[in-house]
């Protein structure tokens, strides 16, 4: 039983490391600093705070938790276009405490087009340091052909249980603010520019593979109080891709000189691997979101569709007051 258990949590862990190398959200939308470089700074206000967190596969071993900690401001060089963040991730996965921990900082330059549009380009760089526990894992030689013996040696040499490396990411963005409740925008980014080496043993090299991101989303106005949001997620790292689409209906509850509340919920679809629920509200400077994975891949007998429970917070200071509009009295004659 402890052999056939062990054959389980092997599989689960290559499978999550070949699928997704990098940490990333089901709520991809709400950790835009991770999403894309050229997104640091794109939000209404000065200064912009985002908190993630995650964890999944708590029905099959011991729960991988991801958090995200992040912040970004404008105008601290007295130049409205310039924006600068930065983001620390953690990651602790599986019965190995396999840890990754980074910490970056971005940059991104507005170029406006016009009035309503503009396009931005931003660079982020930082240190990785992922670190391993070997002792509580299992290894063939300690099953003497009839039953798992934890105290017989493993038979294994490591040179490091630690590898810290720089890397660099670069991206672009658009976005067109149509009017007030209608807006859509997208962009590319690429990650592991440098395609930094992330093994644990120095005789064979293992290279991070470089990830290409590519995001559309939208907001249109359907009815006086309804809006739609679709948007869409396309990743690619060597010879694995995940593509990510769907949609939230937001009911606005009110919209008025500084006061913005709105409640929403969504629905998407990650190929071969799960579809999602979200929820949220926005709550003037603050938005709450938080989502649920039903896992449908593979694992489907080990997880019973039992996926990553998310949440995302996100909260702006926005020092320009706002104007208040003058209405002139007309006389009124008899």
């Amino acid at each position: 039983m402890r052999f056939s258990k062990l054959i389980l949590l092997l599989s689960l862990f290559i499978y999550s490391n070949l699928n997704a190398q990098d940490i990333h959200f089901s709520q991809f939308d709400l950790s835009p600093i991770n999403l894309n470089p050229a997104l640091t700074g794109h939000f209404v206000g000065d200064y912009r705070f985002i908190g993630n967190y995650r964890t999944q596969w708590s029905s099959v071993t011991i729960p991988y938790n991801t958090f995200s900690l992040g912040g970004d401001a404008k105008n601290l060089f007295t130049n409205k276009n310039i924006a600068v963040g930065v983001q620390i991730n953690q990651d602790k996965a599986g019965d190995s405490k396999f840890k990754t921990f980074q910490t970056n900082l971005s940059a991104s330059y507005l170029l406006p087009i016009n009035d309503a549009s503009n396009i931005s380009f931003g660079v982020q760089t930082g240190l990785t340091n992922k670190k391993i526990a070997y002792d509580p894992l299992y290894f063939d030689v300690q099953y003497d052909g009839y039953s798992f013996d934890p105290n017989l040696p493993n038979q294994e040499s490591f040179n490091t249980n630690s590898k810290t490396y720089l890397n660099l990411h670069l991206g672009s963005s658009y976005f067109n603010q149509i009017d007030n409740r209608k807006s859509f925008g997208g962009g590319l980014a690429l990650f592991n520019i440098t395609k930094p080496s992330e093994n644990f043993n120095n005789d064979v090299k293992i290279k991070l593979n470089r990830r290409f991101v590519f995001h559309a989303n939208a907001e249109w106005e359907i009815t006086q109080k309804l809006n739609v949001l679709p948007s869409l997620l396309f990743m690619k790292q060597g010879k694995f891709s995940e593509f990510n689409f769907g949609g939230s209906v937001k009911y606005i509850l009110t919209d008025f000189i500084g006061l913005y509340r709105t409640v929403w919920f969504g629905m998407f679809y990650r190929n071969k691997d799960a579809g999602f629920l979200t929820a949220g509200v926005d709550y003037d400077n603050w938005k709450v979101g938080i989502s649920y994975d039903i896992n449908t891949s593979s694992l489907v007998p080990a997880s019973r569709k039992r996926g990553g429970l998310e949440i995302a917070i996100i909260y702006i200071i926005n020092k320009t007051p706002f104007k208040r509009i003058q209405h002139r009295v007309c006389p009124n004659y008899i």
